[in-house]
């Protein structure tokens, strides 16, 4: 089974880690972008752990754009 979540925000959480989650994020700007949470996970979690935010509070987010290592990945 394959959860859907809207945002207006790019995230990666710990708690959606395994769960198969699509996000469908809408920006502020009217740019959107869909992805897999455990793909991008995968494709970025050496970077995650490295980041103070994503170990403190078990999260990581951007509200303005998708992370440059994924502009050009198909992460659906």
């Amino acid at each position: 089974m394959q959860n859907s979540i809207q945002s207006k925000r790019f995230v990666i959480r710990k708690s959606l880690i395994g769960k198969n989650t699509t996000i469908n994020v809408e920006f502020k700007s009217g740019k959107s972008f869909t992805y897999n949470h455990d793909k991008v996970y995968e494709i970025m979690k050496d970077k995650l752990s490295s980041i103070n935010c994503f170990e403190k509070y078990g999260s990581y987010t951007s509200s303005t754009s998708v992370p440059v290592v994924l502009r050009d990945k198909e992460v659906v």
